[in-house]
């Protein structure tokens, strides 16, 4: 169905008009590769669509203008980590007010201890400790699996994606199945396929067969697949996850970073899971840098029989900003005031409501493409049935018809997640910007069609 002439020429008009629209994003990105390199942050960011990244000025609720004076609909909000919307009134008031008092003490605040008892109380976990991101809690829960199991390897699932974990920077090799290093890992630090078993999601027999032998400390799973594009569990296989582990003495960890989207509990909350561990991060303090992570009662007090007063500041878990007074004041505000049921209740229908109308293009012309939702997040995959698993979701990627799509929107005033098509709705996204977003999905779609 896909011209690819037609998508290169689009493509290549699509460049144009981007150049024209954004002449002092360019300058500064000019100006930018004088200190950072290739004119960036964070190295990723080349690969947002266009010639250079979108500079952004400011934002608030579900838009942003860029210091070309152009708005647009954020349907990517940080990939996750803005999905409260940008600069909410009860975060801004926490933060400004409290930053006047101090904002770090490598000591507890009372704001700490609520939002344990939140936490607790949302996805089940007895004991929760704190860090700087959701990478580095899921570092330490793997340390710490591996410290109380004394066993050496991890489970994680092919094309997952926890961070810059070092262990989960991995992929099944097609043709021997073995673990090796996912394309694009720089310069690891072991061969993953030392450290970690990894597997297809949904494949009961070979989740069996990797934890059998006894040596698996933890499988780290999020409870949907997400950042390679939206993966559901089939009925049975978290039934199949948590009685295999108990099985075999292996624990359990949920990685709720992303699907915190389905609820104020994650899946964990909504699917009545029962891990050893669960990870959150990214929006939980409206964006400043915070991640947290449970323990069961049980697992918590193997934990802290493990670890001796004397050597638990260089263990290899903590860091000095981890808790910081500032980001706990930030988590309350979010979990008490932002992130609450009502949040889920207003967006969930208006993400359906988002991917009815890609739905609706995608049947008008026939493509074989699918739709894929998760609570206030939404997914378009170029496959005409979901993915099982990573692999298939990983064999549909067409780079060259994601880099048009992001880009035309973009012209559009529309943004896009990077990585793949994926979009979330937040507080301030309106059944207009959903409206307006599924014309652009159309014009854009058909002019790339025979």
């Amino acid at each position: 169905m896909i011209n690819r002439e037609k998508l290169k020429e689009q493509y290549a008009n699509e460049m144009k008009i981007f150049e024209e629209k954004h002449p002092k994003s360019k300058e500064i990105f000019e100006r930018a590769k004088g200190s950072l390199l290739q004119g960036v942050p964070m190295n990723w960011m080349v690969k947002w669509a266009g010639s250079y990244p979108v500079c952004v000025a400011n934002a608030k609720g579900a838009h942003f203008q860029d210091v070309d004076g152009n708005d647009y609909l954020d349907l990517c909000l940080g990939d996750t980590g803005s999905m409260i919307g940008h600069a909410p009134e009860a975060a801004v008031k926490a933060i400004t007010e409290y930053v006047k008092q101090g904002v770090t003490f490598m000591l507890p605040t009372e704001d700490a201890a609520w939002n344990g008892e939140e936490l607790q109380r949302r996805f089940g976990m007895k004991y929760w400790q704190f860090a700087t991101s959701a990478t580095d809690a899921n570092r330490f829960v793997l340390r710490l699996a591996r410290q109380v199991t004394k066993r050496p390897l991890i489970v994680a699932y092919n094309w997952c994606y926890h961070g810059t974990v070092d262990e989960t920077v991995a992929v099944m090799d097609e043709h021997t199945g073995k673990t090796i290093a996912k394309p694009g890992n720089l310069g690891p630090q072991v061969d993953p396929g030392l450290t970690t078993r990894i597997i297809e999601w949904n494949d009961i027999p070979a989740l069996e067969e990797a934890l059998k032998d006894g040596l698996v400390a933890a499988v780290l799973a999020e409870p949907v697949m997400t950042n390679c594009g939206i993966v559901h569990p089939e009925p049975g296989y978290h039934d199949a996850l948590r009685t295999l582990t108990k099985k075999y003495g292996t624990l359990l960890i949920i990685d709720e970073t992303h699907t915190i989207c389905t609820g104020v509990g994650g899946c964990t909350k909504a699917y009545n899971l029962q891990p050893d561990m669960v990870v959150v991060g990214k929006t939980i303090a409206a964006g400043i840098p915070a991640a947290a992570y449970g323990f069961t009662e049980e697992l918590g007090q193997r934990v802290v029989a493990e670890i001796p007063k004397e050597v638990c500041d260089i263990g290899g878990i903590g860091g000095t900003l981890a808790a910081n007074a500032l980001t706990m004041h930030a988590m309350k505000a979010t979990l008490s005031e932002v992130l609450t049921e009502d949040f889920y209740a207003r967006n969930i229908p208006l993400a359906t409501r988002f991917n009815e109308g890609i739905q609706s293009v995608i049947s008008e012309f026939n493509l074989p493409w699918n739709t894929t939702q998760l609570g206030c997040r939404t997914e378009y995959w170029f496959r005409k049935e979901p993915a099982k698993n990573g692999g298939e979701a990983e064999a549909a990627v067409d780079f060259e018809l994601d880099q048009y799509m992001h880009l035309a929107s973009l012209n559009r005033g529309v943004l896009m997640t990077p990585f793949h098509n994926m979009a979330l709705i937040t507080a301030a996204t309106t059944e207009a910007d959903i409206d307006r977003h599924t014309e652009i999905f159309r014009e854009i779609v058909k002019n790339i069609l025979d």
